[in-house]
Formats: structure tokens, sequence, C-alpha cells
């Protein structure tokens, strides 16, 4: 995987007490951002997922935005 050059902008403090840390327990910087990144869920669901999969092509065509909307104010009021 390719690696990207990230600039943080952080208070002198807390970089400090960051550098401390990672140093404290025999790590980098840059290994604990990523970790923390990694934990990060993904904010789209793949297309291929196998909930996409089993829901695709439920509704009929015909279905659009407004028949939802209405499905959904009939359901919880408006």
């Amino acid at each position: 995987m390719q690696k990207t050059k990230l600039t943080v902008r952080v208070p002198q403090d807390l970089l400090e007490n960051f550098r401390k840390y990672a140093q404290e327990k025999n790590t980098t910087m840059t290994s604990l951002v990523e970790t923390y990144l990694r934990r990060i869920p993904p904010q789209e669901l793949p297309i291929d997922a196998p909930i996409v999969r089993r829901v695709s092509g439920i509704l009929s065509k015909r279905v659009n935005i407004e028949d939802y909307k209405k499905h959904l104010t009939q359901k919880y009021g408006s």
C-alpha cells in the first residue's frame, strides 16, 4: 500500500506529549497515528458487500424517492 505524507497542526504541548508517549511505547508517531486511523470504520459500504447483494433488485424499478418519503410519512407520521 502506498504511503502519503500528512501535515497536521496541533498545539506544541500536545505534540511533545505525543512524542514522549511514542518513545515510552517504543514505537513511532506515524505508527500510532496509522493504528488510530485504521480503527475508524469505513464511511461507505462497498458495492459488493453481502447485504448489498442480498437486497439488490428487491424494489420495483418504478419506485422513486417520493414513494419512499410517502412510506416514511405513513410509518412515522409527519
